[in-house]
């Protein structure tokens, strides 16, 4: 088996053997920049994970691999176009960096470097895992469009956040543990099983994300703390501060999100005090906590020896225990 640091470093050496040094430079230029810029290589850490727990050979996967951390990129850069955001991984945006038509069109090129790379996986396993890429690269969007609808409209709910952020960010999650199941030759079953265990973790993840956007430091997180707060962003902590809001503080927060009265650091700690009040860390680690076990719950049902599951147990917890 392999441990996570040896496959982080498997896709870095393989990412830096793809040749971007191409013209026009000024497309493939941000390309380079992206993929050099950091990143933990989660996802296509656990496409080669999820074939490993079926197969020794890891190498049908690779492609793969590389194939899905490029499309998350693609995401990314298209995504920070979207929130005005300006700094990922701390350093700037690409359409800070440069300029958002050069964001645009390099993020399309990377899509499409996506599909040529998993296009040379295996050829009988192909129609099984293009379809799941097609189906999961369709979510990712329609997860994004829900984003933006929510930022627009008055009143979420709860079951409606969940459910965006099952599309834009646990979909990719899933399936790259289901593709990577499908090329080290499990099931449809067992690939089915991956596909939920990595559904809670991509639900967990994200809400620790939302998390650590109001509780974090941007040492650690890598992005400004309170860019959420700031951009009226409707995460499962404002949601619920909302719904437990006494008039006093709902007044508040309504005031807060409402207006340009104040300024942005105010801002952020006059929402995070709040928060507090209202005991939301609390209750989002809670959230947290009922996703990861059923994550862990699915992930029991897989039908291997537990050995050949460590690395991904272990992966899981450390996405879900990421430190303030």
């Amino acid at each position: 088996m392999y441990s996570l640091t040896q496959l982080q470093d498997l896709i870095n050496q393989n990412l830096q053997k793809i040749n971007f040094n191409l013209q026009p430079v000024e497309l493939y230029e941000p390309i380079e920049y992206v993929l050099s810029n950091g990143g933990k290589r989660i996802r296509p850490a656990l496409v080669l994970m999820a074939c490993n727990l079926y197969n020794d050979n890891i190498d049908i996967a690779i492609n793969a691999a590389l194939g899905i951390e490029i499309f998350h990129n693609f995401t990314l850069l298209h995504d920070d176009i979207m929130d005005h955001a300006e700094i990922r991984r701390n350093n700037p945006t690409v359409h800070i960096k440069w300029d958002e038509n050069r964001a645009i069109l390099s993020g399309d090129a990377m899509s499409i470097k996506a599909y040529e790379l998993i296009s040379k996986s295996v050829p009988s396993k192909l129609p099984a895992i293009l379809q799941v890429f097609n189906q999961t690269a369709l979510k990712v969007c329609e997860g994004q469009q829900f984003d933006m609808n929510y930022e627009l409209k008055e009143n979420v709910s709860i079951d409606e956040y969940l459910r965006m952020i099952e599309l834009k960010t646990a979909v990719l999650i899933s399936g790259s543990l289901k593709i990577g199941s499908i090329l080290g030759g499990a099931s449809e079953d067992e690939a089915d099983k991956l596909y939920e265990f990595g559904r809670n973790i991509g639900l967990a993840f994200q809400l620790q994300d939302d998390l650590l956007d109001a509780f974090g430091s941007i040492e650690k997180f890598g992005k400004k703390i309170g860019g959420d707060i700031v951009k009226n962003k409707k995460t499962y902590l404002l949601i619920k501060a909302f719904e437990l809001a006494d008039k006093k503080n709902l007044n508040l927060l309504n005031e807060l999100i409402s207006g340009n009265s104040h300024a942005p650091d105010e801002k952020t700690d006059k929402v995070i005090s709040i928060y507090n009040s209202l005991n939301i860390k609390k209750i989002t680690e809670n959230k947290i906590n009922l996703y990861f076990q059923e994550a862990n719950n699915w992930l029991e049902k897989v039908n291997v020896i537990d050995n050949r599951k460590y690395v991904i147990k272990s992966l899981s917890e450390k996405l879900i225990n990421r430190t303030y």
